[in-house]
């Protein structure tokens, strides 16, 4: 069996995957940031036309969370899990704040920080739901260095991205970011990134965050973005 993660730097629903293929050691499932992303072809192969995809031998997987869970099955060992059904759900619930109400939020919210004339509601909406969510995990979150269970987990590949996005997106938009307001994520987020698997990801979505902001400053992702909206209104004509 021969697989394949289509994958981005900037990603972050890429690098959680990432993450938790580093923290499992698993050397087996090649990382490609495919060469069509964006455009019709891509999303003829991937209807959902997002990464990571999972290509199994030519079957492919979308979704973040359902790529992590299938990883689990198929790589039991290190566990990411619980050691009990409640630390287990304990851990999901995590994942889904870091994965739903920070990263889906900030997702939404990034293309804000380029708009020529920013939308002050979107950001109002969007921005509070973050500010709010990270102080609801303040409440829920480990005081050892973890997301919880006293090591890298789940919810450590989730959170390790959405706190990025937060970190450096967020105030792009003219809201403050409310991590260091909040003593036990500012607390974790110091720590994590210590750990060397959280190091290696956010090395990547850094690198990525650069290059991405370059090609904003030199018009090259504007062109881009004009490219694949021809294609694909050109696509979707043919389609009827």
């Amino acid at each position: 069996m021969k697989m394949k993660l289509y994958s981005g730097d900037l990603s972050p629903y890429s690098a959680r995957v990432r993450m938790q293929i580093y923290a499992k050691g698993i050397t087996d499932i090649t990382l490609e940031r495919p060469p069509n992303f964006g455009m019709p072809a891509f999303r003829d192969e991937n209807p959902i036309g997002r990464i990571p995809v999972l290509d199994i031998d030519g079957d492919r997987m979308p979704e973040s969370d359902v790529i992590a869970e299938y990883l689990e099955e198929i790589y039991p060992t290190p566990s990411m899990l619980g050691a009990t059904p409640r630390e287990t759900a304990h851990i999901r619930t995590l994942a889904r704040i870091g994965d739903i109400y920070l990263m889906n939020n900030m997702f939404m919210l990034s293309a804000q920080s380029r708009a020529a004339t920013r939308n002050e509601g979107i950001v109002e909406l969007l921005g509070g739901q973050v500010v709010r969510n990270i102080k609801a995990l303040d409440q829920m979150i480990g005081r050892d260095g973890f997301a919880c269970s006293g090591r890298v987990t789940m919810a450590d590949c989730a959170l390790v991205p959405a706190l990025f996005m937060i970190e450096n997106v967020l105030p792009t938009v003219g809201v403050e970011d409310p991590i260091p307001k909040r003593a036990n994520v500012a607390a974790y987020w110091s720590a994590i990134q210590k750990n060397e698997h959280a190091a290696r990801v956010l090395v990547e979505l850094h690198r990525g965050l650069e290059e991405r902001r370059e090609m904003i400053r030199n018009g090259t992702f504007a062109k881009l973005m004009a490219a694949a909206a021809k294609a694909q209104a050109e696509a979707d004509a043919r389609a009827g």
